[in-house]
């Protein structure tokens, strides 16, 4: 009697088994598969990092309802679009794409997979079943601006550039603006690596312009290596990306962070209800998605290695361009050879911001071609 009930117990539970494993890969296959591109890889301690924070805030919200995966240390051109082109065949849904010279790749491939959805990371173009998306990353070099201005005792600040696009020369302008709300003498001096990630060019830079007498340090590029210098050299400056804090406790004064995490599981959101959408119809900005310190898209950690009273005024600035009542780039604003751009009551708009191919009052030197 005894072997017959643990014979049906058997079966019964060799059945459930059987169904839970079928439900699981039911689930699975039900779940929606998201791939990343990233131009280099998490451990650059910057852009990428904190793109796979964001990643990784996907996996936590959604669980089992989302898959992701990522490919790493994709450089921009051929490369991606062969990348792009087997995420899109192995089945993922959706598509992200985190650097600017990954925007003529993930079009090419948008056109080849209609049925997938694409989403790239601070470009422009956008088609039938691509969308864009950035972060007003120009409002926190506004603030290290201020504090810059208000910190430096010589007057001269560096700032490293990548590459010299509107992107990047929004970030270069807001911190003059910053800068010459309070300090009027200070004057900034750009070095352009031409990469987005090399923590060699970036440290030479960064040396070349302490050796010239900056002591405040900004940037628009990957690596902690500026910090890591200007540490070594007693001199200041600002994250990027992500907190860097750990790798220059000394030097940073505070870092801007992406938090790209409610930016993906947004986009993830409006895939799983129908209501993503691109660029196309009569609104231009259609299918673009750029928001900033007002959203939590932009996070400026703690403000350190400085008085109390620039602090205030740090956290003044901050909270002004939260709220809407400190405008960046507003009249009269005039570039760096006395031309007028904005006149008194004038601001620029963000089609104005994209077409930013100068630089203001309080930069040295010019633009690259």
């Amino acid at each position: 009697m005894k072997s017959i009930q643990f014979g049906k117990w058997l079966a019964s539970s060799l059945i459930a088994a059987v169904a839970a494993l079928g439900m699981t890969s039911q689930a699975q296959a039900e779940a929606m598969k998201v791939g990343f591109v990233y131009l280099t890889n998490p451990g650059d301690h910057g852009w990428t990092y904190a793109h796979e924070m964001g990643r990784q805030q996907v996996e936590a919200h959604f669980g089992d309802k989302v898959v992701t995966t990522y490919v790493e240390n994709v450089p921009e051109g051929p490369d991606a679009t062969r990348v792009i082109r087997e995420l899109a065949k192995q089945g993922n849904q959706m598509i992200f794409t985190t650097s600017f010279g990954y925007m003529d790749p993930t079009l090419k491939v948008s056109k080849e997979f209609p049925e997938v959805k694409f989403d790239h990371i601070t470009g422009y173009k956008r088609s039938p079943n691509m969308a864009t998306g950035n972060i007003r990353f120009y409002e926190g070099r506004y603030v290290q601006g201020v504090v810059a201005g208000l910190m430096t005792k010589s007057n001269k600040i560096g700032y490293l550039g990548a590459f010299p696009i509107p992107e990047v020369i929004q970030g270069i302008n807001a911190f003059a603006q910053g800068l010459r709300s309070v300090n009027q003498d200070a004057e900034i001096s750009v070095v352009w690596v031409n990469s987005w990630y090399d923590p060699v060019k970036e440290s030479d830079a960064a040396k070349v312009l302490i050796a010239e007498g900056a002591d405040i340090l900004a940037q628009h590029t990957d690596s902690p290596a500026m910090l890591q210098t200007a540490e070594k050299a007693g001199a200041l400056g600002f994250g990027q990306s992500s907190d860097m804090h750990e790798f220059a406790p000394n030097a940073q004064l505070f870092a801007s962070v992406n938090n790209w995490g409610p930016y993906y599981i947004n986009q993830i959101e409006k895939a799983m209800d129908g209501s993503w959408s691109t660029g196309e119809g009569p609104d231009h900005w259609a299918g673009n998605t750029w928001k900033g310190i007002g959203e939590d898209y932009l996070v400026l950690t703690e403000f350190k290695n400085m008085p109390a009273d620039v602090a205030a005024a740090a956290q003044a600035a901050r909270d002004g361009i939260a709220d809407g009542s400190l405008v960046i780039f507003k009249g009269p604003m005039k570039d760096n050879k006395g031309n007028v751009i904005l006149k008194d009551g004038e601001a620029l708009d963000d089609g104005g911001l994209w077409a930013m191919n100068y630089y203001v009052d309080g930069v040295q030197g010019q633009i690259p071609n």
